[in-house]
């Protein structure tokens, strides 16, 4: 497999010079991760569909929810499946409207199975991400999903296909490992040291990163490439529960 980690944006400039995104080949142990730079939301797209050419099995594993509560989904009619879901939130017609249907309704921001089960930071709805949510889902996963893709656990994709596209939560993944989940961003010597701890301790763990992109990593007060390099560990295996067809899952 293909494994691609990719730190998302929710941005109104569509992503641009903010989403980084690396690869790694899980099949080849020594293949060093290579970095495919910054792109945004269209760029994503287009390189997902275009990784269906070579006939390899291909997972994108990205940093941001792919869906959003069940009970949410339901007090909308949009609870049918994952689709009812992405062309209601589509359909608002941009992220802020939505969130401004949503706390029309409710105030609240509740969580999904995933979140609690797997420990991520916030609700899709919260102030922080829900451009994120809405963003992921109407214009990178619906476009997928309507080309083919296989968007895991909810969409099948087309017969054949080898792509797949995911949730992915570095914070979960620092987590589950043990390692620090949280002050690794800003400027300064205490978040950098913790950058380059996290950094020793995926190499430590057999990924192979090439100095200069440690280093970038290392560098890169925001933690968007640190982010991107966490989600080329290997993801998680679960069994997925009936709520996360609906809601999503983060693997």
């Amino acid at each position: 497999m293909i494994l691609h980690g990719v730190d998302f944006s929710g941005a109104d400039s569509g992503g641009a010079a903010k989403i980084r995104a690396v690869t790694r080949d899980l099949g080849a142990p020594r293949e060093a991760v290579v970095s495919l730079g910054r792109m945004d939301r269209r760029g994503l797209v287009r390189a997902v569909l275009a990784s269906r050419d070579d006939g390899r099995a291909h997972l994108w594993r990205v940093d941001a929810p792919m869906s959003v509560p069940a009970e949410i989904a339901r007090e909308f009619g949009a609870a049918g499946d994952w689709m009812s879901v992405a062309r209601w939130m589509q359909g608002i017609g941009s992220p802020r409207l939505w969130r401004t249907a949503v706390r029309g309704l409710t105030r609240r921001e509740p969580r999904r199975a995933c979140d609690d089960a797997l420990a991520t930071p916030m609700s899709p709805l919260n102030l922080r991400v829900f451009k994120q949510t809405w963003t992921f889902v109407c214009e990178v996963l619906l476009p997928l999903a309507e080309a083919g893709v296989r968007i895991e656990p909810s969409v099948a994709g087309a017969p054949g296909n080898l792509v797949v596209a995911c949730e992915g939560c570095p914070a979960s993944v620092l987590h589950a490992l043990g390692w620090p989940r949280r002050g690794y961003k800003g400027g300064g010597d205490p978040p950098a040291r913790v950058r380059a701890e996290i950094v020793h301790q995926l190499r430590a763990g057999g990924m192979t990163i090439p100095d200069p992109l440690a280093a970038e990593a290392v560098g890169d007060e925001q933690g968007d490439l640190l982010d991107a390099l966490v989600l080329v560990t290997p993801p998680f295996h679960a069994a997925v529960p009936e709520a996360g067809r609906l809601e999503g899952w983060v693997f």
